[in-house]
């Protein structure tokens, strides 16, 4: 038998940790706040408009690393990983939503 608290069942639904999804929504909610706060401050008092579209992006992107590897992590404890699988692929999809939108910002100011 198993050591793990969890299941060894991967398909198993009912995964309930509260701690591990606070902790996955506080990284989540920081990440997206501290890219909001970088779009504002390089949208607005920086003069290479395309800071606008690469530095929140590489915030975002250092969130989803930093998402899937505590996926890996929990994985290997025996812990509800899917909590932070999920929020990996929430931040990396925004990440790449907001690089194309910024993109074409950016784009769009140089003519």
């Amino acid at each position: 038998m198993s050591e793990h608290p969890m299941s060894d069942n991967d398909v198993e639904k009912r995964w309930h940790d509260p701690s591990a999804s606070r902790h996955a929504g506080i990284l989540v909610l920081g990440v997206v706040v501290a890219a909001l706060i970088a779009m504002v401050v390089f949208g607005v008092w920086v003069s290479p408009r395309y800071l606008v579209a690469v530095i929140p992006s590489a915030i975002l992107l250092v969130g989803t690393l930093t998402a899937f590897t505590q996926t890996i992590r929990t994985w290997r404890r025996g812990g509800a990983w899917p909590i932070w699988q999920g929020a990996g692929w929430f931040l990396l999809t925004f990440a790449l939503v907001y690089l194309v939108l910024a993109s074409g910002f950016v784009a769009h100011d140089g003519e």
